[in-house]
């Protein structure tokens, strides 16, 4: 009786793991890598200049990575336990040194000459400082933690002053916020959304990144870096008109050399293999 009971048990078993084996074969089959898919939806779209905001596309885009997750580029979500956090605002200079020596680690998913696919992991506390993304758009995922973003346009046309031999250009502030996965997609463009912004780490956190097209010296497509200082900080050239809406809402920024301070590293992928 027992010998008879573990053969049907054994026959049962077989009959769950073949069953099981074939729904996730039938899974693989139908259903490729969400970042397969997105590599095909953004080798279809981008033809190497920023797209236009209105697209059917750009949305279809933004509705699909909008559904990514951690586990769909290789990673776990870390702990929510790191104490090292300072916050956003009363942090001093000189422990800002403190809060940029957590290195940062950026992992290369594709790139070609249309669009580049990367992660960027953060350590809590961990920043980005003020740059900029000369005539790209980026699409940006959180994928877990939370992310403090602070973003500016350009005033245009451009308003600029020179004191002590620098020059320092009027910013609208578009973005002051945390964002987290539950957040709306932020998309920034040439022009509006917020092309020059700062990264900041109030947690684990890390963010998927669609840049197109990507970042290209050689085309005028450098990354630059600024310091922001309040609008009181300099006088508007004679002559040139007040701004409009409250003072607090403009910034002057002021293009710094790479912070010494930026600590990134390069990580290794481990999800899924495209196909290209």
């Amino acid at each position: 009786m027992l010998s008879r009971l573990f053969k049907a048990g054994e026959k049962v078993l077989s009959n769950l793991v073949n069953k099981k084996d074939f729904h996730m074969a039938s899974s693989n089959t139908e259903n490729p890598p969400k970042v397969q898919e997105l590599y095909e939806l953004c080798k279809s779209t981008f033809t190497g200049k920023a797209p236009s905001p209105a697209s059917n596309p750009v949305q279809k885009l933004c509705s699909l990575l909008d559904s990514v997750s951690p586990g769909d580029v290789g990673l776990e979500e870390e702990a929510q336990n790191d104490d090292r956090g300072y916050g956003v605002s009363g942090v001093s200079r000189v422990n800002r040194v403190g809060r940029w020596a957590q290195p940062i680690t950026f992992l290369d998913i594709h790139e070609c000459d249309t669009f580049t696919m990367c992660v960027f992991c953060f350590p809590t506390s961990s920043v980005i400082p003020l740059h900029d993304h000369p005539e790209m758009t980026v699409f940006s995922k959180i994928l877990y933690g939370s992310l403090h973003v602070k973003a500016y346009d350009w005033v245009e046309p451009p308003c600029i002053v020179t004191q002590d031999k620098s020059q320092a250009r009027l910013a609208k502030l578009v973005t002051d916020k945390v964002i987290t996965p539950q957040s709306e997609l932020p998309v920034l463009y040439p022009k509006t959304g917020g092309n020059l912004h700062c990264f900041t780490a109030l947690t684990p956190c890390a963010v998927l990144d669609i840049l197109t097209p990507p970042y290209n010296e050689s085309a005028g497509r450098s990354c630059s870096y600024y310091m922001d200082y309040p609008f009181s900080t300099f006088a508007l050239e004679e002559g040139v008109k007040s701004v409009e809406g409250k003072e607090d809402e403009y910034a002057w920024l002021v293009q710094i050399d790479t912070p010494d301070e930026l600590h990134m590293r390069p990580g290794s992928y481990t999800g899924p293999n495209i196909q290209v």
